[in-house]
């Protein structure tokens, strides 16, 4: 019985914290079951989701792509490259969660809130980065400069020299790259070209908007 109340208890904390930009409020609950099931071994399966989210199951699963809470273990070429990702809705199919998410998830079973700020400070900590308190502003930073999520080197750099990180931008985008907070984009080559300069695409999770009135 305990157990129970104590699941019932996470699942409410994520879920409230999930419907400031997920409705309803029913699939914000189911994707919350789906979370905290993958929160438990940083991935979960297709017919765990199945079981969770019955009917809902592939509204849940489109909706984890989306906002890059789960990716597919599979990609097309192999690429660690979320545009690369293979998402296969059928049995024997199984979905990560990015390690930034996996921080703001669990913060949000505790508090209800729905927090990238602390979420990117946490990981980086974990990573062991000694400017980890310096990480939020970055990130925010770097949402800010980037379109539809997208944002390359150059933009990049930049902000890392406005908050005084500029001695250390490779070092830092493989640690954006590894938390989970982007990936970059190596198939948009014409794309990158045109821009002079590798493209990123960001986690939109830690950007979204409010829904709530």
């Amino acid at each position: 019985m305990q157990s129970s109340v104590n699941q019932n208890s996470e699942v409410n904390g994520l879920e409230s914290a999930l419907t400031n930009f997920i409705s309803p409020r029913k699939i914000a609950g189911l994707l919350a079951r789906v979370l905290i099931q993958a929160c438990k071994a940083g991935v979960v399966s297709h017919d765990e989701i199945e079981e969770i989210a019955k009917d809902d199951s592939e509204d849940v699963l489109l909706l984890c792509f989306q906002f890059r809470l789960l990716l597919p273990t599979k990609s097309i070429r192999g690429t660690l490259e979320w545009g690369d990702a293979l998402l296969l809705r059928k049995a024997g199919e199984t979905y990560k969660m990015p390690n930034v998410v996996k921080c703001l998830a669990e913060e949000a079973v505790r508090t209800s809130k729905w927090n990238p700020g602390n979420a990117v400070a946490k990981v980086f900590a974990i990573m062991g980065d000694s400017e980890w308190e310096r990480m939020p502003k970055l990130v925010e930073k770097l949402g800010k400069e980037s379109k539809d999520y997208k944002i390359n080197a150059v933009q990049i750099k930049k902000i890392c020299a406005e908050v005084d990180l500029e001695n250390r931008v490779d070092p830092l985008i493989a640690e954006l790259k590894g938390s989970g907070v982007m990936s970059p984009r190596l198939a948009s080559l014409a794309e990158a070209i045109r821009e002079g300069s590798p493209i990123y695409e960001l986690n939109p999770s830690l950007f979204v908007t409010s829904t709530k009135k």
